[in-house]
């Protein structure tokens, strides 16, 4: 029986891995206990879709720290309006930020992985921190700018 692990198994297999065990163990263990899911041909497709995001997304992490030059020395910049000590109405967000990454640099990266570093109320440079799950991580350096 060909069966997809979900989850990491002693002496069998990784995560989204396609393995072949005895009828008996795939349907009376590791399928009960969530640990492995049918290799149907619906599931397989889930899983080769599960694997091309994956890998997808560690491209655009690892395009993110080979360019991470382009995201220093406030390279991307955020437009707020300011009054006239420099401080700015409202806050700088995810949402902006995640904005300003699309339009300026071309990565479309979800906002709930952005997290920043600093309260921003002011203008200036920043940092925020963007989790690529995985343990991966870039930082990106912005700059608030008066519109």
């Amino acid at each position: 029986m060909q069966v997809i692990l979900i989850q990491d198994v002693n002496n069998l297999g990784g995560v989204n891995e396609l393995v072949t065990v005895k009828n008996g163990y795939g349907r009376n263990y590791l399928i009960p206990s969530k640990m492995a899911i049918e290799a149907s041909p619906s599931n397989m497709k889930m899983m080769e879709e599960k694997r091309n995001n994956r890998l997808k997304r560690s491209q655009v992490v690892g395009r993110i720290e080979q360019c991470d030059c382009c995201f220093k020395d406030g390279a991307l910049k955020i437009g707020a309006k300011t009054g006239t000590s420099g401080k700015i109405f409202g806050s700088v967000t995810s949402v902006q930020i995640a904005r300003a990454i699309k339009e300026q640099k071309g990565y479309e990266i979800d906002r709930r992985r952005i997290s920043i570093i600093d309260e921003v109320k002011e203008l200036g440079t920043y940092k925020a921190k963007i989790d690529f799950s995985n343990g991966n991580e870039a930082e990106v350096e912005f700059e608030v700018v008066a519109e």
